[in-house]
């Protein structure tokens, strides 16, 4: 259960209080905090007046004499329409949770595990790398922020603060400070750079697995370069300067099971790291698709670009689209951008300027380590040999009507200690050490965390150099600025270039050859040795890009950044590539046929519903004996879906269908050899591997162990797999497969993050989370609306739900900026009680986008409201 719905455990006994208002005065507590979106307003600390137009779905496009008018005045907007969320999301990132919900196991468990990381303090050191320009435009947002709380208590800024302080009363809400926007960077690196699911993952699979390395490394297969291409094509990779490639290891042998220390070090590690409320999404499902195409296929005669970033979705959703204008264009004032941003932080993310577009997807660099840690009882701890001091500090954690607690955080020259957080909860592995490591000590080796978002870097200089590029190398130098999280930047320019640049710190690890398991950051590694530590970063320029390819586009999915052996290591884990592919293939037919692209077939690519587990499983299904007329009138629903290529729309019985199989496949071939904490969650890395067990009827994966005396083999695992399925969804949707519907069990239930809980009441959960909405696509379908297979609803049948998707779309037509459109779910106000909490979620579900208005006379038609900030007379 993730930390957030136990923190909505957490209120019931507040909102059971609120039930008794009567709904009169509910009504006014929940209207009480919707902001005034025309007229005028004063804002101290502005140059000249600042003029703010809203559409009808409250989307703010501002217009100042100054890029410092403009901060000013998308603080003051953010704080009109999000401030909650982003007093959440700054309590959760400096680790004071329990400062705003109270005394809560879970909360607590939350600022621990952050407090331990360190984010704030990192932001902190982060502050002085900035230029002064950099930090007086941070400043400049705060001071606008802060305009907006001024004067006004805590239940005119939000409806949620009403609910809090019925249990308890609430700490006095403080000035907005710029760190807080850089912390907020921190959570994003989180999210999206959670390279340690895999490390702890092949950690926690080997003990079941009999300590074989070669059996875990199965379940985690290299990316197919022989049939999904990479992003930069072959012709346009180049070798990379000053960065070595794989680091060399021995062959993976079968390991004994000695090593309990390190065991224990981990499992404490995995409770410890599941604790961290999830901002931005989690999971194989946190990736993208992008592409660019250059104007010789369009029909516009300039370049497109689509982008659709992979996130957790939630109500309020994770983006708030926005525009910044300078009225005129002068060294004081040079923005002239739209697009999305989050709320708390300054700029646009992702969007489009006067002179390109551009948009980003996860890259997957391995930018985590976790190092097992000889610690001492005299607080030292072992390197090469040596006993070295530990460095110690004392955090104290304020909870709201409840006791401080006192919290002692360690660390190593790696990072910090993290597994010293929780008590172990057991044993979820053993790590393979060295010959001649040290013994472990009574309660284990320590586990610390190496991640180079906790590297002080000048990401937040990143996001305002993107909004200013220009061209190719614009966006080169604002991808040498990100540290974290890494992201691969697609881009195309009015001047007609397209391309793609990889960002992100990484670092390079050393080669150890008698190493037991891979020392490519793959495996947990020994922090004793130095010869495993890091041996620094992949430099700026030798991270993967390509500028106009040669097909005329690209495609960035989260798949492979480049050739096998070409350029710097980056990662073993990337994407299967199986969205990209489906793209390219798109792509390519349209090139082929003549077709040129314009914005509608770029938003129809998107919104592609074909599966890529049909093509894979369905011919090995269709060729099972079933002797069971029940179970053979499903079967016929995947013939037709096979006919139909393979679609995941809503109304499709056979994706229904399809997809319980699955399932159950997954389920019957490894729940008896994996823990549960490692179950199949259905992604693409796990159709790759069932597409190599295919062709192997008889591996020993397929046997079920819990049998007696019988040996199954693939054939038998399908069947049972096709009976199962259709008796779940004979007990679900009906006993004729005709009338089921993928749509009636594949469902997005969106969930505010504090009190969209399912132990909230109904009437509660009925104003802050949506109703829930069918939805096509699937998990590594290009329309990634992504379940988890493990999943299971209250009466232990697999849970369908979407747990992540894509949280916005876009399409800039770079011929005519007025002709692009964009989409976020649910809507861009973040009060429940605002028609604009939810006013795009239907159109989103149904692959709808509105115009986007960019120029200031498409901005004036479309708006509704207009609000004047002044300076103060």
């Amino acid at each position: 259960m993730s930390v957030l719905r136990k923190v909505a455990i957490a209120v019931v006994a507040i909102v059971v209080v609120a039930l008794v208002v009567s709904a009169g005065l509910a009504l006014v507590l929940v209207r009480r905090p919707l902001p005034t979106y025309d007229g005028t307003a004063t804002l101290d600390g502005l140059g000249a007046e600042v003029t703010v137009v809203r559409d009808e779905r409250g989307v703010p496009q501002i217009y100042a004499d100054s890029d410092a008018d403009l901060m000013r005045a998308q603080g003051y907007v953010h704080a009109q329409d999000r401030f909650f969320e982003m007093d959440y999301r700054r309590h959760v990132t400096a680790g004071r949770l329990s400062e705003l919900v109270g005394a809560n196991e879970a909360a607590l468990a939350a600022d621990q595990v952050v407090r331990t990381m360190g984010w704030r303090r990192v932001a902190e050191q982060e502050w002085d790398l900035l230029s002064d320009e950099t930090q007086a435009l941070y400043a400049a947002y705060a001071d606008g922020v802060n305009a907006y709380l001024d004067g006004r208590e805590a239940s005119r800024l939000g409806v949620e603060y009403t609910v809090l302080g019925m249990r308890a009363p609430l700490r006095e809400i403080e000035p907005w400070q710029p760190v807080d926007s850089l912390a907020w960077l921190k959570a994003m690196a989180w999210d999206l750079s959670a390279n340690y699911d895999e490390e702890l993952g092949r950690a926690t699979a080997l003990r079941p697995l009999g300590g074989d390395v070669a059996r875990v490394e199965q379940l985690y297969p290299d990316y197919p370069y022989d049939r999904n291409a990479v992003i930069v094509p072959a012709a346009a990779a180049h070798p990379a300067p000053a960065a070595p490639t794989a680091p060399a290891a021995a062959e993976p042998t079968a390991v004994g099971t000695g090593e309990r220390g390190a065991a224990r070090a981990l499992a404490r590690t995995a409770d410890l790291l599941a604790a961290v409320p999830d901002l931005v999404g989690e999971g194989p499902y946190v990736g993208s698709n992008s592409f660019a195409v250059a104007g010789a296929q369009t029909t516009s005669g300039a370049p497109l670009l689509a982008n659709d970033p992979h996130l957790g979705l939630s109500a309020p959703g994770v983006w708030y689209q926005v525009g910044l204008h300078c009225t005129e264009r002068s060294p004081d004032c040079t923005l002239d951008v739209a697009g999305f941003s989050f709320s708390g932080l300054p700029g646009v993310v992702i969007g489009q300027n006067s002179d390109l577009a551009w948009g980003l997807t996860n890259l997957p660099a391995d930018a985590m380590d976790l190092t097992l840690e000889r610690i001492y009882e005299d607080g030292t701890y072992l390197r090469d040999g040596a006993r070295v001091p530990l460095e110690v500090r004392r955090e104290t954690i304020e909870v709201n009507d409840g006791d401080a607690v006192t919290l002692t955080v360690t660390s190593t020259e790696h990072g910090p200690v993290v597994s010293e957080v929780l008590p172990a909860t057991g044993v979820a592995g053993t790590v393979p050490v060295p010959e001649g490591a040290p013994p472990a000590g009574f309660s284990g080796y320590a586990v610390a965390l190496q991640w180079t978002a906790l590297q002080p870097g000048r990401s937040a200089e990143a996001i305002l150099a993107l909004d200013r590029a220009t061209g190719p190398d614009d966006v080169a130098a604002a991808a040498a600025l990100l540290a974290a999280p890494a992201q691969n930047i697609i881009y195309a320019t009015a001047d007609g270039d397209i391309g793609s640049q990889a960002a992100g710190r990484t670092p390079v690890r050393a080669s150890v050859p008698e190493a037991p398991v891979p020392a490519d950051g793959s495996w947990p590694r020994p922090g004793w040795d130095s010869r495993y530590d890091w041996q620094g970063d992949v430099p700026p320029e030798a991270m993967p890009a390509v500028r106009n390819p040669a097909e005329g586009y690209l495609v960035a999915a989260n798949q492979a950044a480049m050739p096998a052996g070409q350029g710097p290591f980056l990662t073993n884990d990337w994407d299967a590539g199986y969205r990209a592919e489906r793209i390219r293939e798109l792509l390519a037919d349209r090139v082929d046929a003549g077709q040129p692209l314009d914005v509608d077939a770029a938003n129809a690519i998107m919104l592609d519903d074909a599966s890529p587990f049909g093509p894979a499983l369905v011919p090995a299904l269709l060729q099972v004996d079933v002797d069971d007329d029940f179970v053979a009138q499903a079967v016929d629903e995947l013939r037709s879906w096979s006919a139909d290529g393979f679609p995941t729309a809503t109304d499709s019985a056979g994706a229904a269908y399809f997809n319980a199989v699955w399932t159950a496949v997954l389920h019957l071939t490894f729940d008896d050899d994996l823990p549960s904490s490692q179950a199949p969650d259905g992604g693409s890395r796990w159709l790759r591997v069932i597409e190599i067990l295919l062709e192997d009827p008889q591996n020993p994966w397929w046997d079920d162990r819990t049998t007696v005396n019988i040996v199954e083999g693939r054939d038998e695992i399908l069947r049972r797999a096709l009976v199962a399925a259709r008796q779940q969804l004979t007990n679900s949707m009906g006993k004729d497969p005709a009338d089921w519907e993928w749509g009636q069990v594949h469902q997005l239930r969106l969930k505010h993050p504090v009190l969209g809980g399912d132990t909230v009441p109904e009437l509660v959960r009925r104003l802050v989370n949506p109703a829930p909405v069918p939805v096509p696509g699937g998990s590594a379908v290009v329309n990634a609306m992504g379940y988890d297979a493990a999943a299971r609803d209250d009466l232990g049948r697999t849970d369908f739900s979407v747990t992540a998707g894509p949280s916005m779309r876009m399409v800039v037509d770079l011929a005519d900026r007025d002709a692009s459109t964009w989409v976020a779910g649910p809507g861009n106000s973040g009060h429940p009680g605002s028609s604009r909490y939810t006013d795009q979620l239907r159109a989103w579900a149904q692959g709808e986008s509105y115009p986007w208005p960019f120029t200031q006379a498409a901005v004036d038609e479309a708006g509704t409201d207009v609000l004047t900030l002044r300076p103060p007379e």
